[in-house]
């Protein structure tokens, strides 16, 4: 999954340094900040930018930089196309540019619009100001203050008539150590997930397969610990899920699988489980015919012909099958991750 961070630069560059540094770590390929604050500015400010895009590009993560009228005044530009000469490939346009404006500096910038509001007149506008808005991308809005935040459905409805329309599609996670202030309440998109920052890959599990964003970012400049290992599982397509096994299935555990691209909405389908993690035999056992409760991992016992060994996770309440032998059953914690495994997406048991 495409994964990203939020760096802020009023903060200490110790700070900032140490959040690429885990960023990067963790297999984060974007960040987020603002150039238009009105506190910063001066020639420190423009030394202090210089030095983070030169962070970031060194461990391939590029800067996606909300801008404004005044960014060029804060960093001694003549114009907004010089900040291309600092490394700057993506440009989050809020306010204060015209259709043409924006037209102009789409042939330099991969712009960026803000999904939470644009409308569809904005977006004509600029088609007709001859912008290609099929390399545009489009960031939902973070929120900082409590109830403000967006529903899921709202943002997945939203996000169906931009992907349709060529957009690239970004949203932010709170996190959950470190949280920004004035308000110190978190940086989510979605107003549910404030309260649970610390489910760091179910929120973004959330946002990538249950409203289709294409980018997911940590609104907050830190993790806990525990907050970046999930990042980092996430990053690399995977989510660690408790589970419990059956006598002669510990093979399983530590093992990661995938979930099949043509997802069925009844089970996780493991790819892996007839090639390269095939055990060598099945025979039925005592877990064959078992009722399937959702959340049990079942595996195609021997009678299944060319099926053999193939493993699934039940995401639904499922009858017995004789071939297929009940091996045992992810945790009630981890059947909150399982309705947004799918697609290509993996687990790995633990």
């Amino acid at each position: 999954m495409k994964t990203g961070i939020s760096i802020y630069l009023s903060s200490p560059l110790q700070d900032i340094e140490r959040t690429i540094e885990h960023g990067a770590a963790a297999g984060a390929r974007y960040a987020f900040t603002s150039l238009h604050i009105p506190e910063d500015g001066g020639a420190a400010y423009t030394d202090k930018v210089r030095h983070v895009l030169s962070l970031l590009s060194a461990r391939g993560i590029a800067l996606i930089a909300d801008v404004g009228p005044r960014t060029c005044d804060l960093l001694g530009l003549e114009c907004i196309e010089d900040l291309r000469d600092l490394g700057l490939e993506y440009l989050r346009l809020d306010y204060g540019f015209s259709a043409r404006r924006v037209a102009e500096l789409s042939g330099v910038f991969r712009i960026v619009v803000n999904a939470s509001t644009v409308s569809s007149d904005e977006i004509a506008s600029w088609r007709e100001a001859g912008a290609d808005v099929t390399h545009f991308a489009a960031c939902h809005n973070f929120y900082p203050k409590p109830y403000t935040g967006l529903a899921l459905e709202d943002i997945a409805r939203v996000n169906l008539r931009l992907a349709a329309l060529g957009f690239e599609i970004m949203a932010f996670v709170p996190g959950d150590a470190n949280v920004r202030g004035p308000v110190f309440e978190g940086l989510p998109t979605v107003e549910a997930q404030r309260g649970r920052a610390s489910k760091v890959a179910l929120n973004m599990l959330e946002l990538a397969h249950g409203a289709d964003c294409d980018i997911v970012l940590v609104g907050d400049p830190d993790l806990s610990d525990a907050g970046w290992t999930q990042f980092a599982h996430v990053s690399a397509g995977y989510v660690d899920l408790q589970c419990e096994l059956e006598p002669g299935y510990a093979y399983v555990r530590g093992q990661i699988h995938h979930d099949r691209p043509d997802s069925s909405t009844l089970i996780f389908r493991s790819q892996e489980s007839r090639t390269t993690l095939k055990p060598d035999s099945v025979p039925m056992d005592a877990g064959a015919g078992l009722f399937r409760k959702a959340g049990s991992i079942a595996v195609s016992n021997s009678s299944y012909g060319r099926y053999e060994g193939e493993l699934e996770i039940a995401r639904v309440d499922l009858p017995g099958e004789e071939r297929m032998n009940v091996a045992g059953h992810i945790t009630p914690e981890a059947m909150e991750l399982l309705p947004f495994i799918k697609r290509g997406f993996g687990v790995r048991f633990v």
